[in-house]
């Protein structure tokens, strides 16, 4: 089994990962944000959609499939997606913008960290999710959380 190579970066407090994607934008903006989709690399999630919806995502990659609340603070279609949910682990903020050149779109994931002391864990959980959606997409075998956790800690914990 490979370590997969780690991506992220770290702006302040803030846990910047990208990936790119040859498909237009709003195909991946489905991969991202439609029930469905989510819930081969994510989780899936109900309630109503739009800025300012209260919705429910069912972590489908946990341990015991808990349920978070989420609230959308941003949607401008198919641009900007902006998430604060809240669980067991905290509140956590979270973006992705979506842009599209050239039939490639790049997806840009930020994490607003309340500081970095946790980073070491949540670094390399992103970039499992972030590589599940790039299988899902591709119809790839999806990628075991323990490629990446312990394996990619000290990358995360030394980003200046």
């Amino acid at each position: 089994m490979t370590t997969p190579q780690p991506t992220g970066r770290l702006d302040g407090n803030d846990l910047i990962l990208t990936r790119t994607f040859r498909a237009p934008i709003d195909d991946v903006w489905t991969s991202i944000t439609h029930p469905d989709s989510t819930a081969r690399w994510f989780g899936r999630w109900e309630g109503p959609s739009g800025a300012g919806s209260k919705i429910r995502i069912q972590l489908g990659f946990e341990q015991g499939m808990p349920w978070s609340d989420a609230t959308i603070e941003r949607c401008d279609r198919p641009h900007h997606l902006g998430l604060t949910t809240v669980d067991a682990s905290g509140t956590w903020h979270m973006e992705i913008t979506l842009a599209e050149s050239g039939g490639t779109t790049t997806l840009t994931f930020v994490h607003h960290l309340k500081d970095r002391s946790g980073v070491g864990e949540i670094g390399p959980g992103w970039e499992y999710y972030l590589d599940q959606l790039v299988a899902s997409r591709e119809g790839a075998p999806l990628p075991t959380f323990d490629m990446y956790y312990p394996a990619q800690k000290a990358y995360f914990v030394a980003l200046p």
